[in-house]
């Protein structure tokens, strides 16, 4: 397995990080997780701005140059000899002495990681998942912007954590007013009154790649759709529900406290995104590089 280390790809055991590394130390960094279908990256530029956006909001130089990303990319799924591929790039702010001045690291470390991409049981799909609302609020906006994804994820962990204690299958966070905002690693949509409603980025969320071509495809095809504040009993009168992330695509909710959601699931306008996805996937993909 080949691993590009700060500037070059190496072996696997070669690919180690400092103990000293500031991301190690106090979760000091960002990442983000691609996808490639075929060798292609799925929403490679949405995926590039949002790691970029991660970079400046925590003060983060990221070392490689902008045009040289997708290249890079492309020889780590080429040399793994994968087609379709789970890609994750992190960026620390660096090996330096224990301290939290940034001043401390001279360079961040550059790491990506692509791996064959390991699929959800197919069973989630067709029968749907379980969800807990968790007691774990989300962080609070004020204090931890969800629009830096950082290497810091305890609170996703720890909200993880309660869900499977819960026999769940993943947990549900809410904010700390109380309203719905997202699971630990994926986006929520839920169906009440024929209409799609997801949380808005202001309750405190990621704004996930993979949501935003949910409410365009459902915009683009006449389904009605909001983005909005809600509480937990808004969900629990839903429909449908599902959820969203680059791996999962779109998976569909059966249950959410061990209650059933809808009379059937998939749900209508689950399935009839899931399509959507499926039959317009070329067009979210980057062509290959050369």
């Amino acid at each position: 397995m080949w691993i590009f280390l700060n500037d070059r790809f190496v072996d696997k055991k070669e690919a180690v990080v400092s103990v000293f590394d500031h991301g190690f130390l106090y979760g000091d960094g960002i990442y983000e997780t691609l996808r490639a279908y075929g060798g292609r990256l799925f929403m490679l530029q949405q995926h590039l701005a949002r790691m970029r956006r991660s970079a400046h909001l925590i003060g983060l130089d990221i070392p490689i140059p902008e045009k040289d990303w997708p290249a890079l990319l492309t020889e780590a799924i080429r040399r793994n000899e994968l087609a379709d591929a789970h890609l994750r790039i992190t960026v620390s702010r660096g090996e330096g002495e224990i301290g939290l001045d940034p001043a401390l690291c001279p360079r961040p470390t550059v790491v990506i990681v692509a791996k064959p991409l390991a699929l959800y049981p197919t069973y989630l799909f067709h029968d749907g998942a379980s969800l807990a609302i968790v007691r774990v609020r989300r962080n609070l906006v004020t204090a931890l912007s969800p629009q830096i994804k950082s290497l810091n994820f305890l609170n996703n962990i720890l909200a993880k954590q309660e869900a499977v204690r819960a026999g769940a299958f993943d947990g549900l966070m809410l904010n700390a007013d109380g309203y719905l905002a997202e699971c630990t690693t994926s986006n929520l949509f839920f169906v009440r009154g024929g209409r799609l409603c997801t949380p808005t980025v202001e309750c405190g969320i990621l704004d996930g790649i993979t949501r935003n071509v949910v409410l365009v495809l459902a915009r683009e095809n006449g389904i009605p759709s909001e983005e909005g504040r809600y509480p937990a009993e808004d969900l629990r009168r839903a429909e449908e529900c599902f959820l969203t992330n680059t791996t999962m695509e779109i998976m569909p909710v059966r249950e959410v406290d061990k209650a059933p959601l809808g009379a059937g699931c998939p749900g209508p306008v689950t399935l009839r995104l899931q399509e959507l996805f499926r039959a317009n996937l070329p067009r979210f993909l980057a062509e290959p590089v050369t």
